[in-house]
């Protein structure tokens, strides 16, 4: 990266895009909807489990100028999803201000470990142990998505529960190689606490990306 892409990304003017397609919302209370996602690199929360580690270093992947990117995701979707890696690691000014120009309604799926940025119409908190969220995003927070590997997530859950709005919507979703063991107890959490809905990684059972 040269001097001038630096002052770019940090502008948030060019961003490092991981990869960028159309597909169904597979997860949360958009499962099932149409929706562009731009998947942006980088990502220092580093949760052993993910799925996408290969978006953990932003240097492996190509900088793109905001509004050519935000340009190409409206021609397909008016529905657009921010995801990652971390999204809030980089300045989203420039890339939401131009995808709402362009009539976009614009989501994203957040640690909430960094500061916000940018115009934001949906919130997806999933708080991560090794990098709790921001206590700024709790109550912006449309809904809140806690991954269940193992029996303490459940604690961690209510934990996070407690900081975000009355009007948040609560998601369980089984991290996905542990989906046997944990959807019967995330079933039974759900029975005795049925202010939380499950969610399930849907898209994957569909083979779509």
């Amino acid at each position: 990266m040269n001097k001038e892409e630096d002052i770019l990304l940090k502008e948030g003017k060019m961003l490092p895009v991981m990869e960028h397609f159309y597909t169904l919302q597979g997860e949360g209370a958009h499962t099932g909807k149409a929706a562009y996602f731009i998947r942006l690199g980088g990502c220092d929360v580093g949760c052993h489990w993910c799925d996408v580690k290969e978006s953990w270093n932003p240097d492996l992947h190509p900088l793109m100028h905001a509004e050519e990117i935000a340009e190409t995701a409206a021609k397909h979707c008016k529905t657009i999803v921010l995801t990652g890696g971390e999204p809030l690691m980089w300045n989203l000014d420039v890339l939401t201000s131009k995808l709402k120009e362009l009539g976009c309604t614009i989501h994203i799926e957040t640690s909430g470990a960094y500061p916000m940025s940018g115009q934001l119409d949906w919130i997806t908190l999933s708080p991560k142990k090794t990098g709790l969220p921001k206590e700024e995003i709790y109550q912006k927070a449309n809904e809140l998505k806690v991954i269940a590997f193992n029996n303490n997530d459940f604690a961690f859950a209510q934990e996070q529960a407690s900081k975000v709005s009355e009007h948040c919507r609560l998601y369980l979703q089984s991290e996905w190689s542990k989906r046997d063991e944990m959807y019967p107890k995330i079933t039974d959490f759900i029975l005795a606490h049925p202010e939380w809905q499950a969610s399930v990684q849907t898209h994957k059972y569909l083979n779509i990306p």
